[in-house]
């Protein structure tokens, strides 16, 4: 068997301060959701070894607090997506990243954030494939980011793709999962992005 990498030794002289710096003041808002190939290389080249080494467990070693949960957040459900674009592993960390989220949300810590960076906690919701997980999401935002409607307007999106399929089809082919003819038909006209439109007519 292989040996476990103890937790004091896994974040590498890394802390959580430096996961918040980088993503929250230096990469913001404007870089949260683009596709940009250097971006990605920066976050496998300063974050990849942190995430390998507590991907299993989550446990990093860092002291709790609302921001170290927000840090450790950050990078099992967002750098994931970045590093591995197109591929499975995307994905791989998301349990973790719910069970980290709910955790916080019990004690309220999303409310000691303030600003955009609120979001993340409620994101592991939004990326769950679990209609319980997309319902609670949708009422953090309505009653907990009000002010974030683009926000609400995607999870209502996330919600409602759930609630069609189960599951996201535009992950599919990254996970080896066969698609069915319904969600095939929705790959093909529109997609997430027909839902997003659906979603705003509707407000």
């Amino acid at each position: 068997m292989g040996q476990t990498t103890p937790h004091k030794d896994r974040a590498n002289g890394i802390t959580p301060r430096d996961v918040l710096t980088f993503w929250v003041d230096d990469t913001g808002p404007k870089g949260w959701y683009a596709t940009d190939d250097a971006l990605d290389a920066e976050i496998r080249a300063r974050f990849l070894p942190l995430w390998e080494a507590s991907k299993e467990d989550g446990c990093i070693g860092w002291a709790p607090s609302p921001e170290t949960a927000l840090a450790t957040i950050i990078v099992f459900d967002q750098f994931p997506r970045n590093m591995f674009r197109r591929d499975g592993r995307a994905f791989s960390s998301d349990a973790v990243a719910r069970a980290k989220a709910k955790h916080a949300l019990d004690l309220d810590w999303d409310l000691r954030i303030q600003g955009p960076s609120r979001q993340f906690f409620y994101l592991p919701l939004m990326h769950s494939e679990c209609l319980a997980d997309q319902e609670r999401c949708v009422r953090l935002f309505m009653e907990r980011m009000p002010e974030a409607r683009d926000n609400l307007t995607h999870a209502k999106a996330h919600r409602e793709v759930i609630r069609k399929f189960g599951r996201f089809p535009t992950r599919n082919g990254d996970l080896a999962r066969v698609s069915t003819s319904a969600e095939r038909g929705y790959l093909e006209n529109g997609g997430y992005g027909a839902i997003v439109n659906a979603v705003r007519a509707a407000a």
